[in-house]
């Protein structure tokens, strides 16, 4: 496979991870406001209301980094590769997918030949 083919799939993984996102938002969301769904639960604690609160911001930064990333590894942009080293590092923790996703990301962006390649068109 050529190295331009694998920097699209790898984008287009960023962005499947991207948009996949905003399912664990509105999960996250449903858990903050459960009166949505069963009235009879009551109020939520105002201390998870927070902590969900944060992690619907952690998944916010999650998917700007991930069109970030996408977006700057199609255009080849050096910060681009950073970044979408960044998002593997991050999806390690997708067991088991996206550990073996993120280990291979890495290990081919980190190549001396695809660091050259970005660092001749900054």
């Amino acid at each position: 496979m050529r190295r331009l083919d694998l920097l699209s799939l790898i984008a287009v993984w960023e962005f499947i991870t991207a948009f996949g996102a905003p399912i664990s938002i509105s999960a996250v969301a449903v858990l903050i406001f459960p009166d949505v769904i069963d009235p009879f639960i009551g109020p939520a604690i105002p201390g998870a209301i927070f902590g969900l609160s944060v992690a619907i911001l952690v998944l916010l930064c999650y998917i700007g980094l991930a069109i970030a990333g996408g977006i700057g590894l199609i255009r080849g942009k050096d910060w681009g590769r950073i970044l979408s080293i960044v998002h593997a590092i991050l999806t390690l923790f997708f067991f088991p997918i996206g550990t073996v996703i993120g280990i291979l990301t890495i290990i081919f962006l980190i190549r001396p030949e695809v660091k050259n390649d970005y660092e001749c068109q900054r």
